[in-house]
């Protein structure tokens, strides 16, 4: 199985190009469409997309990932073998999350000319490279015949939490925006439990808002024009509005900050 995340669109001839060189060269396999969605160029979030969904594919998968704003350059192609599964794509931070969520990481630089689609054109790596890897992996090419092992590869800086002197306040900040506006903040439930008992004990601002509304899902939010905060599926927690977008109605993007507050308990 091989499941495809580009940011190639549907309108154009790019996605049916890619898996017609998988197909001629493994015509058995079953292809699978992650999303050809994800913003032109923008490869933090194809990588946390990528991320929060390769795990729910069987053991064994390849993962075919392509935003790829630098092809045609200097910039590595890779085959990344991380736990169950196999990665391929250029080496430029797209595998990141796979990289922090994996215990066992192998990464292999891409040297075998003679496997790919020929003539190779300098703006089209997903099909003339990265496709036929792929394919030939699928047919049982191991990864350490497509190049040398690399140590060096490309990782993007996944923001981190910051925590002040008295151990009681956390900063953090989004690090996704889905498809309904639905702003994903890098706090988990280490920092936020979701069966935190006494939410009076806890604060959480964001946009200049304090949110007052926290559960497990947007049923949950009586104020409907008010922020929400759940913990996502993807395991992060989330800020949202009722059937809106939380980043368009606060004008937020990537990386706005996010804060938790504490008190500290009472010595009755």
């Amino acid at each position: 199985m091989i499941t495809l995340l580009t940011d190639f669109g549907t309108a154009d001839y790019f996605v049916p190009a890619v898996k017609g060189v998988i197909l001629s060269i493994n015509p058995q396999t079953q292809l699978i469409d992650l999303t050809h969605d994800i913003p032109a160029q923008d490869i933090a979030a194809g990588a946390f997309t990528l991320g929060a969904c390769y795990r729910n594919f069987p053991a064994g998968t390849i993962h075919l990932a392509v935003v790829d704003p630098a092809v045609g350059s200097a910039r590595r192609a890779i085959v990344v073998e991380a736990g169950e599964y196999l990665f391929v794509g250029p080496d430029n931070g797209l595998f990141s999350y796979v990289y922090r969520q994996e215990s066992r990481v192998r990464v292999f630089q891409i040297e075998r000319d003679d496997l790919f689609r020929q003539p190779v054109s300098a703006t089209f790596h997903g099909r003339d490279v990265f496709a036929p890897i792929a394919a030939h992996l699928s047919k049982g090419l191991s990864p350490e015949n497509v190049g040398k092992e690399i140590t060096d590869f490309v990782r993007l800086e996944i923001p981190g939490l910051s925590v002040n002197e008295s151990g009681l306040q956390i900063t953090g900040s989004v690090i996704h925006i889905d498809h309904f506006g639905n702003c994903i903040t890098n706090l988990t439930a280490r920092e936020l439990p979701p069966d935190q008992s006494d939410q009076s004990a806890i604060k959480l601002r964001f946009a200049g808002q304090q949110i007052t509304q926290i559960g497990s899902h947007f049923a949950q939010a009586v104020k409907q024009s008010s922020l929400f905060a759940y913990l996502g599926s993807a395991g992060y927690w989330e800020i949202a509005l009722w059937c809106d977008s939380a980043a368009e109605k606060f004008a937020v993007s990537r990386g706005a900050k996010v804060i938790l507050e504490r008190e500290l308990p009472n010595e009755d």
